[in-house]
């Protein structure tokens, strides 16, 4: 009587193992690049309205300084926010968002005439516009 054997073979095991190392090394690069992008254009939503918020104090107010807050909606865990480097002063203003983790060495900013500039890996120098994502240009 001859008993059949079922099961893997080591060979069997190791071509999966391989296959999967080879799916997972082209997925994980794949899917921080995406997390990146997501968290740059969080970013650039949040600028665009901190500008739309420091414009209405301006018309409330005739000034850019006082008591308001950097009127970013919030700081997350990917980007900080400033809105006093350099200093508001009644007429000038400059909100700079600065990465972190996934996204550290990538600055934005906006300020009151609409000019925005990006610092990131994905340029080199600083672009007169915002780029969000590899390869972008102004």
């Amino acid at each position: 009587m001859e008993r059949a054997n079922r099961g893997f073979t080591l060979i069997e095991v190791m071509i999966v193992v391989v296959v999967v190392a080879i799916l997972a090394s082209i997925a994980v690069p794949s899917y921080t690049q995406h997390i990146r992008r997501a968290a740059v254009e969080d970013a650039l939503a949040d600028l665009s309205t901190g500008r739309v918020a420091m414009e209405q104090y301006f018309l409330d107010n005739r000034t850019y300084t006082g008591t308001v807050p950097c009127p970013v909606p919030r700081s997350g865990s990917k980007f900080t926010y400033n809105c006093d480097t350099p200093a508001r002063t009644d007429t000038t203003y400059t909100i700079t968002a600065t990465g972190s983790g996934t996204v550290q060495g990538f600055t934005y900013t906006i300020n009151q005439a609409n000019v925005r500039t990006t610092q990131s890996p994905w340029n080199t120098g600083t672009a007169t516009c915002w780029i969000d994502r590899s390869g972008g240009v102004c």
